[in-house]
Parts: C-alpha cells; structure tokens; sequence
C-alpha cells in the first residue's frame, strides 16, 4: 500500500513539474519581427526588388536596363523602348 502511495506522490511531483515548465515557456513574451524593408542604397543596386519610388525605377531602368515598379517588372528593349510581358508573355510596350 505504501509503494503505491509513493508511486502516485512521484507521479504527481512529475506531473506538476512539468506543468509548471510548460506554463513559464508559455508566459515568455514573443518578439514580433518587423517587415524587411531594404535600404535605398540596395533598392538602387538591385533591379529585382519592387519600389514605389518612380525616379529609382528610371535610374535602375537606364542602369540595369530593367526594374521593378509595384510589382511589374519592366524591361528596356534594343530600341530602348519600355515593355513589361503579359500574363501569356506578350511584350506590352508603354
């Protein structure tokens, strides 16, 4: 009778244990990562990340001859006329 006492004393320490750690693990703060928003400097040297800032878009697009602008990417041609492809990959001259 006695080691079944023990058994369950031990039973419940074990149990309280590790309800305790799983309720202090729970109760720690979460740090909330803030969206990445690249720097201008690396806007300006990498034409595949999209901006809003149309200046930036003319200078990548005369350096780098593409660009993206709100999340079109445009592209200069031989001609140097300014397209971006179509959903079914026609080029749409601007």
């Amino acid at each position: 009778m006695t080691n079944i006492l023990l058994i369950l004393f031990f039973v419940l320490l074990l149990l309280l244990f590790f309800y305790s750690k799983r309720n202090r693990r729970l109760a720690q703060k979460t740090t909330i990562i803030p969206t990445y928003v690249p720097f201008l400097k690396e806007q300006e040297f990498n034409p595949d990340i999209s901006t809003d800032n149309w200046d930036l878009h003319k200078l990548r697009l005369e350096k780098f001859r593409r660009s993206q602008y709100k999340g079109l990417t445009f592209f200069v041609s031989s001609e140097n006329r300014i397209y971006y492809l179509s959903e079914e990959g026609d080029k749409v001259y601007c």
